[in-house]
């Protein structure tokens, strides 16, 4: 966690210099960041309250009504009268104020393409592409991941992604690297549409989890590589995932899905009990060096599913 400090750290001083945050005017206006963003919000959200601007950008009651009182006194805001609430006083634009702001966001959007344009080919989308996944981490939004299914690149990512994550949370280096290596290629490879598939969670364009299904034979479906990222536990990706292999094989007519595991992992393994999957076998293996017990569960298809989680 303390290099993750320096991290932040180090990403804010060079965010705040890239994007002439610390500026003394903002876009050469008299306006300082603070009140630019104001005039921003009450253009975005209008009619809106003051108390609502305070909540939203965490400034000082004080700050934020001298602010609008700048802004009426130049005739860009008006502030109105709530009927069933006198107190209330909505801010919206005027016509001045519509005009200051439209210039406002002219002149920042160009100077955002222009800093952009300074990375080079690819480089804006790319900055563009892990800012609006850090955007999404930080707002923390419980609903906005969605599920898609394989798209080019996939395979790679969850390979390299879980290669990682056992690496530094268990000890399972090259060995684990090279059997996820194998299962995505031969995945890939063997590719039976209809019959196999691979479904990623996603926000914001970053990867949270993934799961696959493969055709094992003899009318049993395999389970793999079932992975949610510990920043993104807590929100029904994992569960929602087995959901879909489970529903999808049996559309697809498997008469059974296996999968195998590891004792250790107590999370999946609690995700696929409530899924009606059952425990038939375990033993003892040192394919990734130091001993830890293997698992293999399985589910009968013939058999109704399991209620919803509520």
């Amino acid at each position: 966690m303390e290099h993750a400090v320096d991290q932040f750290r180090a990403f804010n001083r060079a965010h705040t210099r890239f994007a002439a945050v610390l500026a003394p005017h903002y876009m050469d206006t008299d306006m300082g960041v603070a009140e630019a963003r104001l005039l921003y919000e009450i253009a975005k959200r209008q009619p809106v309250l003051a108390s609502e601007l305070q909540d939203l950008l965490g400034l000082d009651a004080g700050y934020v009504s001298r602010a609008v009182k700048r802004f009426e006194e130049r005739g860009w805001v008006s502030r109105g009268r709530d009927p069933s609430d006198a107190r209330q006083r909505p801010i919206a634009l005027r016509p001045a104020g519509q005009a200051a702001f439209d210039a406002l966001d002219d002149a920042t959007r160009a100077h955002n393409l222009r800093q952009l344009d300074s990375l080079g080919p690819g480089g804006g989308a790319l900055l563009g592409h892990h800012l609006d996944a850090a955007r999404a981490l930080i707002e923390g939004g419980r609903g906005d991941w969605h599920i898609r299914t394989l798209a080019p690149g996939d395979m790679g990512a969850i390979a390299s992604r879980q290669a990682r994550f056992y690496a530094e949370h268990y000890g399972w280096e090259r060995p684990m690297e090279l059997l996820l290596n194998d299962v995505t290629t031969g995945f890939l490879r063997d590719f039976q549409p209809g019959r196999e598939q691979c479904w990623v969670a996603e926000r914001g364009g970053e990867m949270l989890g993934s799961v696959m299904l493969a055709d094992g034979g003899d009318g049993i479906a395999k389970l793999r590589l079932l992975f949610v990222e510990g920043h993104a536990r807590g929100l029904g990706i994992g569960d929602a995932l087995v959901r879909r292999c489970v529903a999808f094989a049996r559309d697809a007519g498997y008469r059974r899905l296996e999968l195998w595991t590891h004792t250790i992992l107590t999370s999946a393994r609690r995700i696929y009990a409530a899924q009606g999957f059952e425990l038939i076998d375990s033993a003892l293996h040192k394919m990734f060096g130091e001993p830890v017990m293997g698992e293999t569960w399985s589910l009968d298809l013939s058999r109704d599913a399991p209620p919803a989680t509520p």
